[in-house]
Parts: C-alpha cells; structure tokens; sequence
C-alpha cells in the first residue's frame, strides 16, 4: 500500500507516473486534486482554483453538475459497457441522433471511438478506403497547413507541424504528407492570393495522390492558438471540389460552441466530407469522440472491397460515455450558450486587452471563448504556473502561450479574476 500522506502520494506520482510530456522523477509542480465543482479545482491542501481551461477544454458544463451525474448514475445502474459488435444500445443511438442533427446537412454518418486522436486516425482511415473503392489507391497522402496539432498516435502526428509540431523526434518513421505554409490572414482579415497559393499549388500538383486536406477550421489549437479568416476556409472548399479531394475537418477543439458558433465551421458556411469530434462532447465526464462524414462518403466505402469498414475499437460506443455525451450536448443545445460564449467574449476582450501594453507581450487575440496571450519568449513553466496558483487559478501556458478556454458557465466575477490574474503575473514576467 501507498502511504496516503499528501508527501507520500506526490512523491510516489513523482516515481511512478507519467504526464502529458513529462518525465518521471522531474522537480515539477505538481498539485494534488480533491475535488471539483462548478468552475473550482479543490486541492489537497483546501486551496480553491478557478479554472480557466476547462480541463484541457473539454469541462464546457463544469464540474459535478448534477444533470451530468444524474445521467452517469442512471447509466450505470443498468450497464457501463456492451461490446459494439452485433449489439446496439439507446445511449449510442440518440447521441449519434443528436450529432447529425446538429452538425452540417450533409453529414449523415456516425462513428464513435474512445479519443481525438483515434477520431483524426479513422477520419484518415476513411479517406484512405473512400479512394480504394474508388480504384484509386495512389491516392493515399494528405495535405495540412503547417502550425496543425490533430494529436499524439502515428497518423496524427503525421498531419501535425513536423517541425514547430511536438513530434520532431517521428519524423523519421512517420508517413510522408503535404505541408502548406499557414494562411497569416487573421480572423477579420481578408484573405487574398498570397494566402491560399500555398495550399493551391501543393493541391494542383499532387492532387492524384492526396486523399483529403485535413485542417483545424478557424483555430489552431495545441499547435499555437492561431485564427485564421473563415474567407480562407471557404477557398479550401472550393479548391477541394475541384481537384476532386475531401475536406476533413477537425473540430474536436472548436466544436460545441466554443468560437461562438456550434461548429466552426459555421463561420465560413462550408460543410467538411468527414468532421471530427471530441473533448466537449461528454463535458469532461468520460473519454469519448466521433468521426462523421456523408453518405457518399460511408456508401462509397462499404460498396467497396471489403465492404466493411475496417475499424473497430474495443470501447466502441461505450455506453457510459455515450451516455454522459446525451446528457452533455442535451444541456449545451437546451441553454443560452451562444449569449453566455458572447459574454466571454467579451469579458476576455476587455480583460486581456491591458496585456497589450506589457513589454514581454506580442499579441493578444481573442474569439468566442477563447482569450490568447502570446509572448515574445516562451515561458519557463515551472516558474510561471506556481505564481497563477498563489493567485488562486488554473491555467496552464505552452511555448509562448498563455490562454484561457473557461467553462461557459463562469461568471463575470470568475472571468475577471482570470484575466487580472493574467496581467499581474505577466507584468512582473
């Protein structure tokens, strides 16, 4: 048994367990939690924390919301998991309802798997095998913007920035893909030719090798918080119809509400071939994603050789987590997200604005409920997160970011603390 004393349990963490891009037996800060409810993080020590990242952005609802816990416990009275295979089951069914419903017209289809990056995995998968029944397997490759993250496994990491990415280390065993210089056209911007050339001449040259371009519409997420024009989406469309290639698009960051509309997407008023879904789609309960696409795309697929498609994750549409998606996405639809994402909005516009004044600052931007600090140097994060925590919130910085992405339900007062808090610790930086 491990000894239960704060020290003793830190110390065995320390020795024992790995972390997100971490290493074992480093010096880092490392907090213990107790507890969560509502937008506060309880530690150990009865320190109370306000979150400003929503659990990697994914607690839109909070913590130990009593509808959320009202549906895992009624779930899980009568069952917390079925295998997929042969078998269905109501849970699976209406989220699957929900997500076609709610997303554009044009997507039918529904996969559900257990992660982002599993989501990003069969979304190539699929345009992998769309091709093959198609009789055209040379085209296998994709085409992204450089700047991406679509997450840690083997095909995702292969669409992620291979050098400003995280993933340096695989370039050497990783499938070879496509890179476009990022459009620099912000959110407001216009977007012109020097933007979309890029993208167009990888597309014009190797179109009969590219499966799909696959991107993050609007905002790039872990790849460096950037926002790119929704005019350059719309040209992505375009230039994807006629090179005949699909459009994948990876919402698990940006999906359900989180830059102000349900999908980003929305923005630039274009539908993918295959959407990607995640983090938010269970508020924060339980690990669950889902890959859509058309019925083209799925006909196409299953007329083919094999027939079938050939992906089946032992957790498939697990029950508890399709569950806790119902009761998520039920909350998001049934509240006034859109005025209270608008009122973020604006609370992390007037809030982070005076950092724009700081010495150490480069940018500030903000969209939706998405407030991003970028610095000029990165930040030593072992220095810089204790002093957020002395000041009584969780935010957690990479490279020259600090950003926020609060759970919609905070409150003005909340939301302020946040982004004072920001300006103190980055004016004495």
């Amino acid at each position: 048994m491990v000894d239960s004393s704060m020290d003793a349990l830190i110390d065995f963490d320390r020795q024992h367990i790995w972390h997100p891009y971490s290493a074992i037996e480093k010096d880092d800060p490392l907090w213990r939690v107790e507890s969560a409810q509502g937008v506060r993080i309880r530690l150990s020590s009865g320190v109370e924390l306000i979150d400003g990242m929503s659990s990697w952005w994914c607690a839109i609802h909070g913590y130990n919301h009593p509808v959320m816990n009202d549906a895992i416990h009624t779930q899980i009275s009568k069952m917390s998991h079925v295998m997929f295979g042969g078998l269905t089951h109501e849970p699976a069914i209406q989220l699957a309802k929900i997500l076609v419903d709610i997303t554009p017209p044009s997507i039918q289809t529904v996969f559900l798997s257990d992660s982002g990056s599993v989501a990003v995995e069969i979304s190539m998968k699929m345009a992998i095998q769309y091709w093959h029944s198609k009789a055209k397997p040379k085209k296998h490759r994709f085409l992204t913007i450089r700047n991406g993250y679509h997450g840690d496994t083997f095909g995702a990491m292969s669409v992620s920035d291979p050098v400003n990415g995280m993933h340096s280390l695989f370039a050497g065993t990783l499938s070879q893909q496509y890179f476009a210089d990022a459009p620099t056209c912000k959110y407001d911007d216009p977007c012109d030719a020097t933007d979309i050339e890029p993208l167009k001449n990888l597309l014009s040259d190797n179109h009969d090798t590219i499966a799909a371009v696959i991107m993050e519409p609007i905002v790039q997420g872990a790849g460096g918080m950037r926002f790119h024009s929704p005019e350059y989406l719309k040209q992505v469309r375009l230039l994807c119809d006629e090179y005949d290639t699909l459009l994948i698009l990876d919402e698990i960051a940006t999906g359900f509400g989180r830059t102000g509309t349900l999908f980003a997407c929305e923005h630039a008023d274009i539908a993918p071939d295959i959407m990607c879904v995640g983090k938010a789609l269970t508020g924060g309960y339980l690990t669950l994603a889902a890959t859509l696409t058309t019925n083209e795309v799925s006909q196409t697929i299953c007329s083919g050789d094999p027939g079938v498609f050939m992906h089946g994750p032992t957790f498939m549409a697990n029950p508890l987590a399709c569950a806790a998606g119902v009761a998520s996405l039920t909350l998001l639809l049934e509240s006034d997200w859109k005025q209270r994402v608008k009122a973020i909005e604006t609370g992390l516009l007037t809030g982070l604005s005076p950092c724009r004044t700081l010495h150490c600052v480069e940018d500030v931007r903000v969209l939706g409920a998405i407030g991003v600090v970028e610095l000029k140097e990165p930040v030593i994060l072992s220095d810089i997160q204790p002093k957020f925590v002395e000041l009584g919130i969780w935010v957690r910085p990479f490279g020259k970011l600090v950003y926020l992405m609060p759970p919609f339900i905070i409150n003005d007062e909340d939301l302020n603390h946040l982004t004072q808090s920001i300006y103190e610790v980055l004016s004495q930086y």
